[in-house]
């Protein structure tokens, strides 16, 4: 049916997206369908909760319960595989046919970190050029590269407020 590797979206009974992701995981091993089955992802974010205690804790959220993301070239074998895994109720698309999600699509939901080359470094100025405070200078506190995350301290009001952005909302000033 294709002959490149794209990302589908499974649905999943409420709560058995983890053991869907490791039950496909099994079944790719055992059937060596490496070839056919590239990736699969629970996607996830950290969350603060606040308790009725005003304790604040990190929480694992996942960003859609209930489905489970794959990425695959699509052939009756892969499509049984995934199919046929206890928990899966089939694949996002009309009358169970599956459609691949748009490179958009993919991007929008993080599912594909780009590396990004920074050249700036803790202590540099940057201008923000992409947000709500695009336009705004501000002076680099944190680099997360792994997250691909930065933190930054904007003069706004007469006041420092610290910033998180994505890497590639900030470069480097010229003078």
């Amino acid at each position: 049916m294709a002959e490149e590797a794209k990302w589908y979206v499974v649905h999943t009974y409420s709560g058995y997206e983890n053991k869907v992701k490791s039950n496909l995981e099994k079944t790719v091993e055992n059937r060596q369908l490496q070839d056919l089955i590239y990736e699969v992802r629970v996607p996830t974010e950290t969350v603060i909760e606040v308790g009725s205690d005003s304790k604040r804790k990190e929480v694992e959220r996942k960003v859609f319960p209930s489905y489970v993301i794959v990425k695959m070239i699509m052939t009756d074998e892969s499509w049984y595989a995934v199919r046929n895994i206890r928990g899966c109720t089939g694949f996002v698309g009309p009358s169970s046919k599956p459609i691949p999600l748009t490179d958009a699509e993919v991007e929008s939901l993080g599912i594909n970190k780009k590396q990004v080359e920074v050249s700036y470094e803790v202590g540099d100025s940057v201008n923000i050029i992409d947000g709500p405070l695009a336009g705004y200078v501000g002076l680099v506190q944190e680099i997360d590269l792994e997250n691909n995350r930065l933190r930054v301290l904007v003069s706004m009001f007469g006041r420092e407020t610290p910033t998180d952005l994505e890497l590639n909302q900030a470069e480097p000033i010229s003078y």
